[in-house]
């Protein structure tokens, strides 16, 4: 039977990932800062991880923030944080546990269409994520053929993490009427989407960023 490890297990699409993988009969163990989430007790992702003995078919990792506001208002700091927890966070992680993973397994990492697509307001994540997005396909050459290593780069999507783009039918609207298939995204949106890249129908791809944004970063309608 498949074990995955979900690591920044409490937010709503690791949740939804879960589901998913459970509903396939697939065996998830949940790492994350949340207590009442995680299988082992976490403070951060930069520090000492905890040691776990159990072999892994794959690994997804799903911290990140939303760190929007004009250039002239990000501090240095805003970037650093932001780099710590999408970029230096993943390759703790993954340095952590690449030994207990088994040969074949697949890795998931997070990214976003600002990585790829210019939007005002979004400089420290397209930076972050763009590194991201660097670092995905660097280890996958490295690590071919015996772990796969993939990305998926959403646009906005409904999670509480952004609430504060979607917290009203306004915002809501608007926010769907920019994306060519005319609404946001749903955290099974993307669940459906790591499933995909950590199972078998995906076997032949690796160091590939799998768009899920409703069009947002190749279209213009």
């Amino acid at each position: 039977m498949k074990h995955f490890l979900l690591v920044g297990a409490s937010s709503a699409i690791a949740q939804s990932t879960k589901s998913a993988l459970l509903a396939k009969g697939y065996e998830v163990t949940q790492l994350s800062r949340n207590q009442s989430v995680s299988d082992y007790e976490l403070t951060d992702y930069l520090s000492a991880l905890p040691a776990i003995e159990t072999r892994f078919d794959g690994i997804v990792y799903f911290p990140g923030s939303i760190n929007l506001k004009p250039f002239r208002s990000l501090k240095l700091e805003d970037f650093q944080s932001d780099f710590n927890i999408h970029v230096l966070g993943a390759v703790n992680v993954l340095k952590t546990y690449q030994s207990n993973l088994n040969e074949g397994a697949s890795v998931v990492l997070i990214s976003s269409v600002a990585a790829t697509t210019g939007m005002p307001f979004h400089a420290s994540v397209a930076a972050v994520k763009a590194a991201l997005e660097g670092f995905a396909r660097s280890l996958a050459a490295e690590w071919a053929p015996k772990i796969r290593v993939n990305v998926v780069a959403p646009s906005l999507t409904l999670t509480p993490m952004a609430e504060k783009l979607t917290n009203s039918p306004e915002k809501i609207e608007a926010g769907a009427q920019r994306h060519p298939l005319k609404r946001l995204g749903n955290p099974s949106d993307l669940s459906n989407a790591i499933t995909f890249l950590l199972d078998e129908e995906s076997a032949w791809m690796t160091g590939q960023v799998l768009a899920v944004d409703g069009g947002m970063g190749k279209l213009k309608v």
